[in-house]
């Protein structure tokens, strides 16, 4: 039996990214857990943002930013980048953390990660507590130590969640998509290749 609870925010799992934006002195990075993908054709995702946070007016005034996906071996300072302030502490610095220059926008990505969505702001959307900074991906930069013939292997990346204030590294792969339908004789195949490449 369900109980009836009140409209909130329980949609898990969702991703914890590193999202950087700004140069020089003005750089920063902060996590973010309301991401996700609006859009395949344009590719399209968004960030929704409190306004009191400080990375929010560099955003706004720049127009750009990245989503950085980060391997379950930078937990903690991807948790770091939410609890601590821009405004008080260089989280590069504090954390270790690489910035390094972006093929096609002019900010930063976070070097460490395997995975960086460049984006460019279409729209800010005002929400209530946050707004959404809707973007057009313009350019991905994934680290070649995860591709396997051009073939970007994701779950080498050890990707993890965020899900109702805990963090957790993803794990069994369950199927691939259309794996419902597919014919037994493919699934076997597909099955028996997996075990190959172990």
């Amino acid at each position: 039996m369900k109980e009836r609870w009140k409209g909130s925010v329980l949609l898990a799992p969702l991703p914890a990214v590193l999202v950087s934006c700004g140069n020089g002195d003005n750089k920063n990075i902060f996590t973010v857990a309301w991401t996700g993908i609006v859009c395949s054709h344009p590719p399209k995702t968004y960030i929704s943002v409190r306004k009191e946070r400080h990375s929010y007016s560099i955003i706004k005034e720049s127009g750009i930013f990245v989503i950085n996906l980060p391997s379950s071996t930078l937990a903690k300072e991807t948790d770091f980048c939410g609890v601590k302030s821009g405004r008080e502490v260089d989280k590069f610095a504090e954390t270790g953390l690489t910035a390094e220059p972006c093929f096609d926008i002019d900010t930063v990505a976070v070097k460490e990660c395997p995975v960086s969505l460049e984006c460019k702001v279409t729209d800010i959307i005002p929400l209530g507590s946050h707004d959404m900074f809707l973007a057009d991906i313009v350019s991905v930069a994934v680290d070649d130590e995860y591709l396997v013939d051009g073939k970007l292997c994701l779950d080498k990346c050890k990707l993890f969640a965020y899900s109702h204030g805990e963090y957790y590294e993803l794990g069994k792969k369950l199927g691939s998509f259309g794996y419902s339908v597919m014919k037994k004789s493919t699934r076997k195949k597909q099955a028996a290749k997996a075990k190959g490449k172990k």
